[in-house]
């Protein structure tokens, strides 16, 4: 029994030069979204002024002024934070922070405060400012590294 080739070709032919476009193109995702880093200016000054007077206010307790802990508070700023961090993103310390701090009271900052006392501690820890305020969206912050040197400083 004889069948009929020419849909199946075609077909064939079809899913190759598709794939052939998409490889030509850099694939679907690429170009979609832009890895960035703590490195690009993600927060802005003002940002990281309002987060500084919540720090103030509602951290600074356990984690010191100096942002180095103090007992079981873990420090904020400095090598061991900086190496804790190193690889992860901005969105894991984000949801680390929203859902455990402070301690006494977990979740008593909203998104947007949470996320200014992130540019503060960005701030604290010498990571440049930039034009756009930090997101409060995890999802977004899920997609700036967390990288403890400058790139090209290695």
């Amino acid at each position: 029994m004889k069948k009929n080739g020419a849909p199946r070709a075609s077909a064939i032919g079809l899913a190759l030069v598709m794939t052939a476009s998409i490889a030509a193109i850099g694939g679907p995702q690429q170009g979609l979204t832009e890895t960035r880093s703590v490195w690009d200016g993600v927060y802005t000054e003002e940002q990281a002024t309002r987060g500084g007077a919540l720090y103030a206010r509602e951290c600074s307790s356990c984690h010191g002024e100096d942002l180095m802990g103090a007992d079981e508070a873990t420090p904020l700023a400095g090598a061991l934070f900086l190496s804790n961090w190193d690889g992860l993103t901005v969105g894991d310390l984000f949801e680390r922070v929203r859902v455990s701090m402070p301690q006494g009271d977990p979740g008593k900052l909203d998104r947007q405060q949470t996320a200014d006392v992130l540019a503060y501690v960005l701030h604290f820890n010498q990571f440049p400012a930039g034009d756009s305020e930090l997101a409060r969206r995890t999802e977004f912050l899920k997609e700036i590294r967390f990288q403890a040197t400058r790139p090209g400083s290695e």
